[in-house]
């Protein structure tokens, strides 16, 4: 079973897949209830990435947010596609 987070929180995990310099060190997902932001609608889940930085005053992470991606699933066949 994966981890969902509750509303209002989100984790991120080390990126083990991070194919280029540019990709993200951490990603993860983040549900935020809008209803506590004084807005109509419900929960939106929203993808979180992050990026280690370096600067004279300590490490930090940059994040990002974007739309998840939704993971492709195999087709399955309708017996109502069949003209036979």
């Amino acid at each position: 079973m994966a981890y969902e987070p509750k509303p209002n929180s989100g984790s991120l995990f080390p990126n083990k897949s991070k194919s280029k310099p540019s990709s993200p060190d951490y990603s993860g997902d983040l549900l935020i209830d809008v209803r506590s932001l004084n807005a109509v609608g419900g929960i939106a889940k929203v993808r979180v990435a992050g990026w280690k930085k370096e600067t004279m005053n300590g490490t930090f992470l940059s994040l990002a947010i974007s739309t998840p991606q939704e993971k492709s699933q195999p087709a399955q066949k309708d017996d109502n596609d069949d003209p036979f």
